[in-house]
């Protein structure tokens, strides 16, 4: 008769750790993270089995494995979870910064992205196959990648963004990264992403872009150096040969600008 007693509280407790399940199959697809997961979830099994079967010396060892598991996990996975919390923590100031938004007295205070600029100067790398890869910050600040290249504080225009990835500048190589209407860095070094099921014609700069956005808030930019196509990173999302005339369409909706 136990069986029969399901509240909706039990229905909502099953929702609630599906929903998260499937977060995390979201956050570790296509990454080695999955196979570690795999791999822990077979031990914690084969543990299982092991006390079933009273195998004392075996279920001991194992058992000692799986009491330190927690602390095994947080380090295996530092990574996903770092994300899964920015986007917890994001997703409500987001909400929040579009209603404070709407109030007057606050749009004097913000500094609007040059959106016009970013597409003219995408627009003419990607006829002239210049390779490029820009950077846009969103709340989570990215001062982190900033140090690793050259600071540059200057104001945001098509004309600089092309100078810098042209491929006698010194600074071409690396990511620019971009914060409201100025251009913050250049030549900035990006994680890679550690997805493994990525087509073998994406080169550093696109496997650079998604792993930024993966570890963090911001959208990435890339230009082809060999075909000239758009590309787009956004959180799990990648867009491939996005065209010229969809480009501020995008930029607009994601930014929010």
């Amino acid at each position: 008769m136990s069986l029969l007693d399901f509240s909706f509280l039990d229905l909502l407790d099953i929702l609630l750790v599906a929903f998260l399940l499937y977060q995390l199959y979201r956050l570790i697809k296509d990454t080695v993270a999955i196979n570690v997961l795999i791999g822990v979830a077979a031990i914690y099994v084969i543990w299982k089995i092991v006390q079933a079967l009273n195998m004392e010396l075996l279920g001991e060892i194992l058992g000692q494995f799986i009491g330190v598991g927690v602390i095994a996990l947080v380090i295996v996975f530092q990574q996903e979870i770092r994300k899964f919390l920015l986007v917890i923590g994001s997703t409500n100031f987001t909400k929040r910064r579009k209603f404070l938004r709407q109030l007057r007295w606050l749009r004097d205070e913000e500094t609007e992205l040059e959106l016009d600029e970013i597409i003219q100067a995408v627009e003419h790398m990607s006829r002239q196959k210049m390779g490029a890869l820009m950077v846009i910050e969103r709340e989570s600040k990215l001062g982190f990648y900033r140090d690793t290249g050259t600071e540059i504080q200057a104001k945001l225009s098509a004309r600089l963004l092309e100078s810098i990835f042209n491929k006698y500048s010194p600074l071409h190589d690396g990511a620019v990264l971009i914060s409201g209407d100025k251009i913050v860095a250049a030549s900035c070094i990006l994680p890679i992403t550690d997805k493994t099921a990525l087509p073998s014609r994406f080169g550093l700069r696109h496997r650079a872009a998604i792993g930024v956005a993966e570890k963090t808030n911001a959208l990435a930019l890339v230009v082809s150096e060999e075909t000239g196509d758009i590309s787009i990173a956004d959180d799990d999302e990648f867009l491939n040969k996005v065209e010229i005339a969809r480009l501020k369409e995008i930029l607009v909706s994601r930014l929010s600008v």
